[in-house]
């Protein structure tokens, strides 16, 4: 089985928030695939049907961000989900706007919620790095990772999330490269960004 995790905040008033990203893009590919109702279950919501024609688990831990690896610890030691099955959708600050990386284990950046998850069950979960920027100055990322999508970043955050979701059958087969050259391709396509990039960094720190 995959377990795929979007990082996120509970509750409405998080909802749009740039830390939020990875809830979106899970939510979004249970909505392209049909794959509901979400359930109250594994400290979170939840819901499972096959993606790629793999059976596939989708979780939004219900925790707040710090404490995201108990929902993923709980969801993966009841279905014993090795950990290379294990997708963790999240904000990426080091990444610009747009952009996307896919990578196995290596470090957390200081994300808290990637810091929770390896401290629950290790390090060598797939993460999906999703790019929101950074602000310039690290007293002020707190405050931007917790504000709002600007209306004008909402053109290209719509795109990736669409994106994510309609080539999310390529990481269900471990196409991993694929997809993120998929990414880039389509976000070049709707002017959003250069196309596809070197993937020397995929799978690695």
């Amino acid at each position: 089985m995959l377990l795929l995790v979007g990082l996120g905040n509970p509750g409405a008033p998080y909802a749009g928030n740039r830390h939020n990203v990875g809830f979106m893009a899970v939510q979004a590919i249970a909505k392209r695939h049909g794959i509901g109702p979400w359930r109250r279950r594994y400290q979170g919501l939840a819901c499972e049907g096959p993606i790629g024609g793999v059976r596939a688990l989708l979780l939004l831990p219900g925790t707040f961000m710090n404490e995201s690896g108990r929902a993923v610890a709980e969801a993966t030691h009841f279905y014993k989900i090795p950990l290379g099955e294990v997708i963790v959708f999240h904000d990426e600050i080091d990444l610009p706007p747009g952009k996307l990386r896919v990578k196995a284990g290596g470090g957390i950046a200081g994300h808290n919620g990637l810091r929770s998850i390896s401290e629950h069950i290790g390090n060598d979960y797939r993460r999906v790095r999703i790019g929101v920027g950074h602000p310039g100055n690290k007293d002020l990322v707190q405050a931007y990772v917790l504000n709002d999508f600007a209306k004008s970043e909402r053109p290209w955050v719509e795109a990736l999330i669409g994106s994510i979701a309609d080539n999310v059958e390529l990481l269900a087969r471990g196409a991993d490269a694929t997809f993120q050259n998929k990414i880039h391709l389509a976000m070049a396509a709707g002017g959003f960004g250069n196309g596809a990039e070197d993937d020397s960094s995929t799978n690695k720190a």
